[in-house]
């Protein structure tokens, strides 16, 4: 290594949360307690919040990342959630940087690691974002290969791989093996254990303010909060961790890429939807744990500001409903059946999901990427 060069430690320790001014954004009608408001509302769980207010005072247009391995089709929390959640964050002057991760799918072993097949499933991907209607104008939403951007600034990037791996202690890279939907007694190979070191380098190297991924991302996160100690980085990533919606079978605590009945693919037909919410796990009179609510909660809600149900008279009449604890009474109560929360709740996502659909049968590029994505084996 020249030794003129800046070590990692020290090029990541100036990052500060000053910026130039953004491009013109509603955002900058909101007051800081709106856009406060807003950012938060994306995560169940956020590290810290005081230092989220202090960064949305001092920056007006912080990063935001969040990271995907295309490692097959793509469900309903990754398509429907993440848009919703990625508006949220750009209506409140959020820039958000999705790094598509083929070459963490490779290391994964995800399409048996071929990498060719992982780059067609993460243009896929973004023909899905696209579709269901993310907001991609000015400029704010940056779509970058983690390839690409890598051998672009290897100098950069490797160095700071480095210096997190060095600084870290096997076990504790171990732990992070969730982030890979691995648990610590798999038997990892030697990739593996390299990934989360990359995966804590990504932050700093896209230079993000906020880590905007699922809970199950959590424990990679907070080691790069511990780095920032380490080098003695008084600005720290905040973590603003998003609700894991489970599958739709009893005891899926998330959905699986490897069991089509656990989850909406977001080019599901109709009649796939239908019979995926007529078969899921939705217990009579038990809100809490109920797969079918969660969508309600997590989809439908923020989607379409409320939930309708319709009956007939005879069995109570028309509903909306606006929050989630409003339905939960009724359901708990039982004036609200899963028969009538099923084909609510089916149709709902169904109006959701035909643009994509329309987009996939009417757009010769999409129709392609499709047909090779579902040809190809899904790998643990």
């Amino acid at each position: 290594m020249d030794e003129t060069a800046i070590p990692p430690s020290e090029s990541v320790a100036s990052l500060s949360v000053s910026a130039p001014p953004p491009p013109q954004t509603s955002s900058s009608q909101m007051s800081l307690e709106e856009r406060f408001r807003i950012v938060r509302s994306v995560g169940e769980e956020c590290i810290q919040e005081d230092e989220l207010l202090n960064l949305l005072e001092k920056k007006p247009q912080p990063v935001c990342y969040d990271g995907f391995e295309p490692s097959g089709r793509m469900h309903i929390a990754q398509g429907v959630m993440k848009a919703i959640n990625v508006n949220k964050l750009t209506s409140a002057g959020c820039k958000v940087k999705i790094w598509i991760a083929d070459w963490f799918a490779q290391l994964n072993n995800k399409m048996g690691g071929d990498l060719k097949k992982i780059k067609v499933v993460g243009e896929y991907l973004i023909e899905i974002w696209k579709a269901v209607g993310m907001n991609l104008e000015g400029g704010q939403v940056e779509f970058l290969w983690s390839s690409d951007e890598i051998n672009s600034r290897a100098n950069e990037y490797w160095p700071l791989v480095m210096d997190i791996a060095r600084r870290n202690k096997l076990p504790r890279i171990v732990r992070c093996c969730q982030i890979m939907g691995r648990n610590e007694q798999d038997e990892l190979t030697a990739a593996q254990i390299f990934y989360p070191c990359m995966q804590c380098a990504d932050i700093f190297f896209l230079k993000a303010d906020i880590c905007q991924l699922g809970m199950d991302q959590r424990k990679v996160n907070v080691l790069a909060r511990e780095y920032c100690d380490d080098i003695k980085r008084k600005n720290k990533p905040i973590i603003l961790s998003h609700h894991m919606l489970p599958g739709l079978q009893q005891g899926q605590e998330k959905m699986s890429k490897s069991d089509p009945s656990s989850s909406i693919y977001m080019e599901d037909e109709e009649a796939e939807v239908n019979l995926k919410i007529r078969k899921a796990y939705c217990p009579p009179q038990v809100a809490a744990g109920n797969p079918c609510l969660e969508y309600i909660k997590y989809v439908i809600l923020p989607w379409f500001n409320e939930f309708k149900v319709e009956r007939s008279p005879q069995n109570g009449g028309d509903k909306i409903y606006k929050t989630l604890e409003e339905l939960a009474v009724d359901y708990e109560s039982g004036e609200l059946h899963p028969g009538d929360v099923k084909p609510a709740l089916a149709k709902s996502l169904n109006k959701i999901l035909q643009p994509v659909r329309d987009h996939f049968k009417n757009d010769a590029n999409a129709r392609e990427l499709l047909r090779r994505v579902k040809s190809y084996k899904v790998t643990k």
